[in-house]
């Protein structure tokens, strides 16, 4: 009796499966299955030897990001992938996946020679013979993150600028072996760069700015952070010759001076994003000259840029109508009348979202109060502005509601003990 209900059960089973999918063509099977990420393809793949096949088809991997599963994955995962997937596998991130080397990137590459986009950040195993396979065999290559792949060298450089002539983004901070030469190979073959990230990289200098300004003229995202070599020259160079940039990151350029800020000025007016953490040389000037040409700035990171007075807040305030972020961290020079006179501007209601003023010792509770008419206010950064109390940011609160405030207050010195001197040495000390 068991054993009939068994198969009674079974029968059902493939009879609703077989319903199943001639309710459900395989073409609507298969648009369906192309809108699930790869666990619920899994997943799929086990119901039943029909849902296998279409889960697993091709067509249905053509964008895998496989950073949740980074600990896990082995080469032969990627090489496994690379077979399913083919020529229609488009996308592919392998962030974290450090257990991933040149044997199955070389699998990869031969197999899915329509790669648009590969994220290898931090895949540490890898070296030149990666990306050598990746020039011969992805020519339409267009986004390439190398992020912390150390034993990346100039050869990479060259042969991906002599095969991937489609690029336009490559994201090479961290790679300690990268010198001038592989910058200059790299931008004369890969002259529709639009993003190049270079983050932590001592060794850009003058020399690979000017690389690229002469070969990448449509450049729009640059980020040269940490590059200490860097002089106004090759950032005047860089202004003249690429003046679609709409963000750039110089953070760390400690020799840069307002003849940099005034070349951007003239030459970059559609820049959205300007990030210039401890350009210690820059002053009032020069942002007086960048908030009168570039109108379309959106966010400023001025962290410790320690010359910088109220007047360059009021000249933003007048000319950057569409600020929403900006930070201000241990500028020292900074007072309430500089805060009050962004509070004014016409940014202030509509876009200013995060106002970041750590280590601003000038800046009072007014400050607060000039910000109360900041609408879209959602987060402001106080930490050690030891002037600001605890009732002015609930006042600030009280206009602002859903505003997350960040501030540290040093805890109270407790009072001195009741009868007699305190002991002297604990009696570890006391031992010792």
């Amino acid at each position: 009796m068991k054993n009939s209900q068994n198969h009674h059960g079974q029968r059902n089973r493939v009879e609703e499966e077989a319903l199943i999918n001639l309710k459900l063509p395989k073409e609507l099977l298969l648009r369906i299955f192309s809108f699930l990420d790869v666990t619920a393809l899994c997943r799929c793949a086990q119901v039943s030897s029909s849902w296998n096949i279409l889960a697993l088809d091709g067509s249905n991997w053509q964008r895998i990001d496989l950073f949740n599963f980074q600990r896990d994955i082995e080469g032969a995962v990627v090489e496994n992938i690379a077979r399913r997937s083919g020529g229609f596998l488009k996308k592919l991130s392998l962030r974290g996946c450090q257990s991933v080397g040149d044997n199955a990137m070389k699998t990869f590459s031969q197999q899915c020679h329509n790669i648009e986009d590969l994220n290898l950040d931090k895949c540490t195993r890898i070296t030149d013979i990666t990306c050598i396979s990746l020039a011969r065999n992805g020519r339409k290559l267009q986004r390439l993150d190398l992020t912390s792949c150390s034993n990346i060298t100039d050869e990479s450089l060259k042969a991906l600028g002599e095969g991937c002539p489609m690029l336009n983004h490559i994201n090479i901070s961290w790679c300690d072996s990268v010198t001038e030469r592989g910058i200059e190979k790299l931008a004369h073959g890969c002259t529709k760069l639009r993003t190049f990230i270079a983050k932590g990289r001592s060794f850009i200098d003058n020399e690979c700015v000017v690389h690229l300004a002469n070969y990448c003229p449509n450049l729009e995202a640059v980020n040269f952070n940490g590059a200490v070599a860097l002089t106004d020259e090759s950032i005047q160079k860089l202004a003249q010759s690429c003046t679609t940039l709409r963000y750039l990151c110089l953070s760390g350029c400690v020799n840069l001076t307002d003849t940099s800020l005034l070349t951007l000025a003239q030459h970059c007016t559609r820049l959205s994003t300007f990030e210039a953490a401890s350009c210690s040389q820059f002053t009032d000037n020069g942002f007086q000259a960048l908030a009168r040409n570039c109108h379309y700035l959106e966010k400023m990171d001025l962290e410790d840029c320690v010359l910088i007075t109220d007047t360059t807040l009021s000249h933003l305030a007048v000319g950057c109508p569409r600020l929403e972020q900006l930070t201000l961290s241990h500028c020292e020079l900074i007072t309430d009348d500089g805060i009050r006179q962004l509070g004014m501007a016409p940014c202030a209601a509509e876009h200013l979202t995060i106002l970041e003023l750590d280590n601003c010792p000038l800046i009072t509770d007014a400050s607060l109060e000039h910000l109360v008419s900041c609408h879209n206010l959602q987060r402001i950064e106080l930490y050690d502005c030891q002037v600001i109390t605890r009732a002015g940011i609930r006042r600030l609160r009280n206009h602002l509601p859903n505003i997350r405030v960040h501030a540290y207050f040093a805890p109270m010195t407790p009072p001195p003990p009741v009868g007699g001197s305190r002991q002297r040495y604990c009696r570890c000390c006391i031992i010792l």
